[in-house]
């Protein structure tokens, strides 16, 4: 558990640089861009890079094999990369250099993002993994809530503040990761490159699989839409102002934090379905009960509410999907569920900017609420019979050659 914690600071690098992306680039591209559709699809710029690199980079991180490890060797490329292009973003001139510093630290963050999250299933036990995912994103959590809280005094102060700050803190982060954690000492199962056996693409979705990404896509499909849109909602159609928007994702990300570890237990003591599925038919409610509130204190508490919900699918949707392949194959698996995730976040800005531009920001929430309720369905899909054909044999703990 202590490497899962410190592993856990990985994740908040992560956290608290998509929070501040998500939080305040929106407003950098308002001044440039009227249509909130425009909008939504130029946020979805990471997802693009998502789609087609991190799948392929997770993959050739099962096969990697250095002295640094398997996934170390991606963060050191990447980390630094993606801190140097997110400082620069505040500092466009225009539209142009806004979208190119972007699409730079999109690039980056897509070299580190997989092998980072696959780090934790290498060196947790499978029985453990449920409440380790608990912990690294009880982590990216708390670097949420220095986003929105923190970033957003210090966007006020001035708009570059925040992401300078955020690739400060990416660079300590990968210096505590590279000398605390060792791959080659601290991984649970390992088979090196040349002994392991190849890992088709195809064959990893059964139906269970099949099913439970299904139910992925869905409530990213929800999720991504209202973290993409929320500070612009907030700040036209509530009439906040910037800095109270980006605010009240601090309370979301809150109540995610203190669900975070809660989440990983209850999925470990009762399954990581029913606490999923508890999850999904909560934010179902709180969605369509933010659609009628237009008060900042009410606002602030149907967040914290659902950031809890939230926790219960989060936390629990990652280890659910590893469950159903092989030890040799959780850098694919990861990158498959960042395909996933990806194409509903590719989907939902701008599918969400355009209803808003037709019917008003009054719909966002309705529709975040309609997706959680097809993955609902979809979770129902995924049978306890299948899932338990798919989950493997426990490996026996190896070390590196």
């Amino acid at each position: 558990m202590k490497k899962t914690w410190l592993l856990g600071v990985g994740f908040f690098s992560i956290s608290i640089t998509w929070a501040l992306y998500n939080a305040f680039i929106p407003f950098f591209l308002e001044k440039f861009i009227t249509s909130t559709a425009l909008i939504g699809f130029m946020m979805t710029i990471d997802n693009y890079f998502a789609l087609f690199l991190q799948p392929w980079i997770g993959s050739r991180s099962d096969r990697t094999n250095t002295r640094f490890g398997r996934r170390m060797p991606y963060l050191l490329i990447g980390m630094p990369l993606a801190a140097v292009f997110g400082a620069l973003i505040p500092w466009h001139t225009g539209l142009l250099t806004l979208i190119l510093f972007m699409v730079l630290m999109n690039l980056s963050m897509s070299l580190y993002r997989s092998p980072t999250v696959a780090l934790m299933p290498d060196i947790t036990q499978d029985s453990k993994r449920t409440q380790a995912n608990g912990i690294i994103n009880f982590m990216g959590g708390v670097g949420s809530i220095i986003a929105f809280a923190g970033g957003a005094y210090l966007y006020e102060q001035h708009s570059s503040l925040p992401f300078l700050s955020a690739s400060i803190l990416t660079l300590i982060c990968l210096a505590i990761l590279l000398f605390t954690i060792k791959e080659k000492r601290d991984a649970i199962v390992y088979v090196p490159a040349e002994q392991k056996e190849s890992v088709s693409f195809k064959a990893e979705w059964n139906r269970p699989t099949v099913f439970l990404l299904g139910a992925i896509f869905f409530w990213f499909l929800s999720y991504q839409g209202v973290e993409a849109l929320f500070t612009l909602y907030g700040k036209n159609h509530l009439q906040l102002t910037e800095g109270e928007a980006s605010f009240s994702l601090a309370f979301f990300s809150l109540a995610f934090v203190l669900g975070a570890i809660p989440s990983g237990l209850l999925g470990k003591r009762f399954g990581k379905k029913l606490i999923i599925a508890i999850g999904v038919i909560g934010l179902i409610f709180i969605f369509a009960a933010i659609s009628f509130v237009d008060q900042l204190l009410p606002l602030r508490m149907l967040l914290i509410v659902g950031g809890i919900f939230w926790a219960m699918i989060n936390i629990n949707s990652y280890p659910f999907i590893v469950a159903l392949g092989k030890e040799q194959s959780i850098g694919t698996r990861t990158g498959i569920y960042y395909l996933i995730s990806s194409l509903a976040a590719i989907t939902s800005p701008p599918l969400m900017g355009g209803m808003i531009d037709l019917f008003g920001y009054s719909v966002l929430f309705y529709f975040a609420s309609g997706g959680m309720v097809i993955a609902f369905l979809f979770l129902l899909g995924v049978k306890d019979k299948g899932l338990t054909k798919a989950l493997p044999k426990q490996g026996t703990s190896t070390t590196y050659n």
